[in-house]
């Protein structure tokens, strides 16, 4: 049995837990759940044993915390285990005007969204360049192609992940690697709980998380370097590129109004 495997963060919930189900029915590497929530991600992991006949692991972490990225690495080869497909999918937002956000939450935020993210990419493409086959999956967000107003440091955040991925995807694709920017609009998942978005427009709009998933995984084997999802936020960075930045950054900041 092949020692690969696919490695989801942020894997208890959402996006990340339909990413689980879908490539569980797909495919039989080994799967990796990652997340801070021990107790859904075993849940979880038995369903997914139950329906499909593949080998999943647990690794319960907080990805918030510096060092965790190593940790993590440590721990999948712990387990006998390389890894082959990375999914950044773990990370979260806050609506709310910067000033009034707790410094250690936005620092928190860049840790997740950016700094781990960066550090699992950097730990496992040399061994993905020497099997000259690999995949990485960085959920980004359409919130990477302009300044959001309450949303100010979560859409820099997806800014530099939609950066990294598109360079990184084009200086691996001469190594047999496809690297993916993924970015959804609203999707309907616990984000917005946890970004305080219940009331805003976003909300109204929302695509499922199914539906993402599923469009992140095509693009991903297809070696696409970036994906919008969703039909309603496709045409986004096309009329970014035509409107006067000015306007764009102020319908984004009516988007998100509370």
């Amino acid at each position: 049995m092949s020692n690969l495997a696919t490695v989801i963060t942020g894997a208890s919930s959402g996006i990340g837990e339909q990413l689980a189900k879908q490539l569980a029915a797909q495919e039989q590497q080994t799967l990796v759940l990652v997340a801070r929530s021990a107790d859904k991600l075993h849940a979880l992991a038995e369903q997914l044993k139950l329906a499909h006949p593949i080998r999943v692991e647990v690794i319960s972490l907080d990805l918030e915390q510096v060092g965790a990225a190593q940790q993590l690495v440590k721990s999948v080869q712990d387990l006998g285990l390389e890894i082959d497909t990375l999914i950044n999918n773990a990370g979260f937002g806050l609506n709310d005007l910067f000033a009034d956000m707790p410094l250690e939450r936005i620092q928190g935020m860049m840790q997740l969204n950016m700094v781990a993210l960066t550090e699992l990419c950097h730990a496992v493409l040399p061994a993905m360049r020497q099997r000259k086959q690999g995949r990485i999956m960085n959920i980004a967000s359409v919130a990477a192609f302009q300044s959001c107003p309450r949303f100010a440091a979560y859409a820099a955040t997806k800014a530099y992940v939609l950066s990294l991925s598109e360079a990184l995807a084009a200086e691996e694709k001469a190594n047999g690697i496809k690297i993916t920017a993924v970015c959804p609009g609203a999707t309907a998942t616990a984000f917005h709980d946890v970004a305080g978005n219940n009331g805003t427009f976003l909300t109204k709009m929302m695509d499922s998380a199914e539906d993402v998933a599923a469009s992140a995984i095509k693009s991903l084997n297809a070696g696409k370097p970036v994906i919008v999802t969703g039909a309603m936020n496709k045409p986004l960075p096309f009329f970014n590129r035509l409107l006067p930045r000015q306007c764009v950054v102020w319908m984004a900041g009516k988007l998100a109004a509370t």
